[in-house]
């Protein structure tokens, strides 16, 4: 049984989310389901394959992130050591083509949103620079060719 790293905060939206389906999608669904059947043939009946169809769905997400809540392996990021890279840590890049400058987060994959400055460890960057020390770079193969990223700060 593989342990999966993740934040407090990316398991709490984790238990949410498995709440909310448990305690609001699942019954909703049924109800549609129970509506549906009411209408008589199922054979020829779109809303109630419809509703069964989400009915799958909801299922394997219930399960799918139970599962992933019973494999957590819950990272304190307030004591993440800050000498080198690691899991959950606050990066400052730059990338050494253009002088752009960019901060990331290194989360779990259930966590990972590039819009809120989120990577996956998993990521080739995530992997390139995980045990990095500032002034370090990093070659990373991107969809668009290579880039070279120093690391210039942990935060």
């Amino acid at each position: 049984m593989e342990r999966i790293p993740i934040t407090k905060e990316g398991y709490e939206h984790l238990k949410k989310e498995l709440e909310h389906l448990k305690s609001v999608e699942r019954p909703r669904n049924i109800e549609a389901i129970e509506v549906a059947r009411a209408h008589g043939d199922l054979s020829e009946n779109a809303e109630y394959d419809a509703a069964k169809e989400r009915q799958s769905f909801l299922e394997g997400r219930i399960s799918e992130l139970s599962y992933k809540l019973a494999n957590a392996d819950v990272i304190d990021t307030s004591k993440v050591a800050s000498d080198k890279v690691v899991f959950g840590c606050r990066i400052l890049l730059e990338n050494v083509d253009s002088g752009d400058e960019v901060t990331y987060q290194l989360v779990g994959p259930d966590e990972s949103d590039i819009s809120k400055g989120k990577i996956s460890v998993s990521s080739p960057l995530g992997r390139a620079i995980l045990g990095k020390v500032p002034g370090d770079e990093v070659v990373v193969d991107a969809p668009g060719g290579k880039r070279c990223y120093e690391l210039v700060d942990i935060l």
